[in-house]
C-alpha cells in the first residue's frame, strides 16, 4: 500500500486544501487551510498544484513512515524534524524512502505547521475537496494506525528551500470596514486600531481571541442586532466586548456585532500568532485593502521562482556518492594558468 503509516500524532491533525466554497447558504464555511500561504509554499516546494491536500499540525506532528518513495516539503510554523533521526530543514522539500521514519515535533514559533507529499494526499472527498471541518462533522482528525494516502506524483526536483515569509510571532493586521462598523461610535472604531492587543488563550480554527487591558469595546443597540451572515476575517464582538477574530472554519451566521473585517492575505498571520503574541489592527480603505490581496495573489502565484536549490553539508548527506562530484576531467601534469593555443 502507497502513502504513509501514522506511527504516532499529535491531538490538532487533519487534512487541508483549499476548502470548499458554495455551501455558506447550506450552513456549511469554506474551511480548508488555516494558512493559505502555507499551501503556495508547500506546492512551489515540489512543483505542483496549491489545489492538492497537505497535513496541518497544530503546535505538534507526529511520526510517519513512508510505506513508498516519497517527495515531501515542509512549510508553516516552524516544527523540529528530522528523518531517520537526521535533522531537517524547514520551509524546504526532500525525499523519503520506503522504510525511512519521518519526526515533526512541537512549533518552535507560530501554530500551524504543514506536510506535503508529492501528488497530495488523496483521502475521501466531502462535497467537493478533502478538508476536513471537524466542527461541520466533515471527516476526522488523523488517528495513529492510520496509513494515509496518497495521489499520483508527477516526480521532480528536491532539494529546494523558500525564504518564509515572517508571520509566526504576531504583528500588524490590517482591518477593513464592513456592514456593520457603523453600529460603533466613531471613537470606539479609533480606539480599536490605537489598541495593542494580544492573542488569548481561547484560539481554534474557528477563531482567535484578542485580549487587551482597556475597556470593552460595545456596539449601540447591540441586543437589537439580527444575525446575519459571517465570513473568515470578521471581528466579532462578545456580549463582554472582547473581540474574536473569525477563522477558516468560523460559523455561517451570528448576531454578535462585527466593527470590521481583517483581509485576507493577513489572515495567515492572525491564525500563526502564538498565545501572548502581540497583534494589532490596522484600519485601512477598501481600496488599500483590494490593492494588498492583489498583491498577495501576485506573491503567490510568482512563489516557484523563488525557491532556491538548497545548500548541503556533504559530512552530512548519507547518499553522497550517488551525486556528480566532478564535473570533467582535469590533469595532474598541467599548469591551470596556461592558455590553450
Amino acid at each position: 500500500m502507497s502513502g504513509l503509516r501514522v506511527r504516532r500524532v499529535g491531538p490538532v491533525v487533519s487534512v487541508q486544501d483549499l476548502g470548499r466554497p458554495g455551501y455558506l447558504s447550506r450552513g456549511v464555511a469554506q474551511g480548508g487551510v488555516a494558512d493559505t500561504t502555507a499551501l503556495y509554499e508547500g506546492a512551489a516546494l515540489l512543483g505542483q498544484s496549491p489545489a492538492l491536500a497537505a497535513l496541518e499540525m497544530g503546535g505538534m506532528g507526529g511520526e510517519f513512515e513512508a510505506l513508498t518513495p516519497l517527495r515531501i516539503a515542509l512549510t508553516g510554523a516552524p516544527m523540529v524534524a528530522s528523518i531517520d533521526g537526521a535533522a531537517l530543514t524547514w520551509n524546504s522539500s526532500c525525499r523519503l524512502e520506503v522504510g525511512q521514519v519521518l519526526s515533526i515535533g512541537a512549533a518552535r514559533k507560530g501554530v500551524y505547521g504543514y506536510l506535503h507529499v508529492g501528488g497530495g494526499f488523496d483521502s475521501d472527498e466531502h462535497l467537493g475537496a478533502r478538508s476536513v471541518h471537524m466542527a461541520a462533522g466533515l471527516g476526522q482528525p488523523v488517528q495513529t494506525g492510520e496509513v494515509l494516502k496518497v495521489g499520483a506524483d508527477l516526480d521532480g526536483e528536491t532539494g529546494l528551500v523558500l525564504a518564509a515569509e515572517p508571520r509566526f510571532e504576531g504583528g500588524e493586521v490590517r482591518i477593513v470596514e464592513s456592514f456593520q462598523s457603523a453600529l460603533f461610535s466613531p471613537e470606539t472604531r479609533l480606539r480599536l486600531g490605537e489598541t495593542e492587543f494580544r492573542r488569548g488563550q481561547r484560539a481554534n480554527r474557528m477563531g482567535v481571541e484578542l485580549t487587551c487591558d482597556g475597556p470593552p469595546f460595545q456596539a449601540e443597540n447591540q441586543l437589537n442586532i439580527l444575525s446575519e451572515v459571517i465570513t473568515p476575517g470578521d471581528v466579532q464582538m462578545t456580549g463582554d466586548g472582547k473581540p474574536f477574530v473569525l477563522l477558516r472554519e468560523c460559523q455561517t451566521t451570528g448576531g454578535y456585532p462585527r466593527i470590521g473585517t481583517v483581509l485576507p492575505c493577513d489572515l495567515p498571520k492572525v491564525a500563526q500568532a502564538p498565545a501572548g503574541s502581540d497583534l494589532k489592527l490596522k484600519w485601512v480603505t477598501l481600496e488599500e485593502g483590494l490593492e494588498a490581496n492583489r498583491r498577495y495573489e501576485v506573491e503567490l502565484k510568482a512563489l516557484p521562482r523563488s525557491c532556491q536549490p538548497m545548500v548541503r553539508n556533504p559530512a552530512g548527506l548519507p547518499d553522497l556518492l550517488s551525486y556528480q562530484l566532478v564535473g570533467g576531467v582535469v590533469s595532474a601534469f598541467a599548469d591551470p594558468f596556461e592558455k590553450e593555443s
